[in-house]
């Protein structure tokens, strides 16, 4: 090897990168600003479209600060192959990943609830588990994983019948039998079948019960895999905050809905916990 390629190789592993998905607009985009401020490394804005997002990194630029962009469409699995490819050549890896990205159905709209079941799973629960499952190989030591979940998923747990319960809150559920809860969940909505089989009637409840069961899992096995490169990964709710999902009534803005994401994004090197907890107002809930 070259002195040149082992300069490269070392400065690759001492550059410290994070990436935030969904990061154009509300929560994403204040999370982005807030890492810029606090996080000693490279901050990447990603979103679906490249001129939403170079218009959000432009923003934040006129504030002082120095966000890059990337584009990534978490739903488009050639663009999160890419993404990875992309930060596993430029910096040997990634740092901190928090993934933001997701969707939400307005309380009012009208599309069929067997729709709104499936269109918000694929993104919210499917399309996430693909990011992780893409970007966990790459996970640097000491790395960083936060999943923005929300208090809705322990809402619709507590909706569920005992039976789903309690494998939702299982220590043994493997992300096999979770993905097949998910995709039950799915099809029950499509047969009208869903309330009778223990299902409550919220289709982003539910993506966020299956997102917040999916980090447990994770960092359960990370642990057994990984167990000496410390790295933590949490879910977490960023609270009621003023969003283009949420509405304008919502009690935080969206600075205020970044805290705990960036929070677990930051925590200290060598820190052991939280681990695989659900994580609201930077204190660890009961799942």
């Amino acid at each position: 090897m070259s002195r040149a390629e082992c300069r490269h190789i070392a400065a690759m592993s001492s550059s410290k990168v994070a990436l935030v998905t969904g990061g154009n607009k509300g929560i994403g985009f204040a999370i982005v600003r807030a890492m810029c401020k606090e996080y000693a490394g490279d901050v990447y804005l990603t979103a679906r479209d490249v001129g939403r997002g170079t218009e959000a990194v432009e923003s934040l630029k006129k504030e002082g600060l120095t966000p890059l962009f990337h584009q990534l469409d978490i739903t488009d699995p050639n663009s999160v192959r890419t993404a990875r490819d992309f930060f596993k050549e430029k910096y040997g890896g990634l740092d901190v990943l928090v993934n933001n990205a997701g969707i939400a159905f307005k309380v009012a709209d009208t599309t069929p609830f067997a729709i709104q079941a499936d269109v918000t799973l694929k993104t919210n629960f499917f399309a996430t588990r693909d990011m992780c499952n893409v970007f966990l190989p790459i996970i640097k030591q000491g790395g960083r994983i936060v999943n923005v979940s929300s208090v809705m998923g322990s809402v619709a747990l507590s909706r569920c019948s005992p039976e789903l319960q309690a494998r939702f809150r299982s220590d043994d559920i493997s992300e096999e039998e979770l993905v097949g809860l998910m995709e039950r969940f799915v099809r029950e909505t499509q047969e009208g079948v869903h309330a009778e089989r223990g299902w409550p009637s919220t289709a982003y409840g539910v993506s966020k019960t299956g997102l917040t069961t999916l980090t447990r899992i994770m960092a359960r096995n990370l642990t057994k895999e990984r167990p000496g490169d410390e790295i933590l990964c949490n879910a977490c709710c960023p609270g009621w905050v003023r969003t283009d999902m949420a509405g304008p009534n919502a009690t935080k803005s969206p600075d205020e809905g970044a805290v705990t994401p960036v929070y677990l994004a930051l925590l200290r090197a060598g820190a052991k916990e939280p681990h695989g907890q659900f994580v609201s107002e930077k204190k660890v809930q009961p799942w």
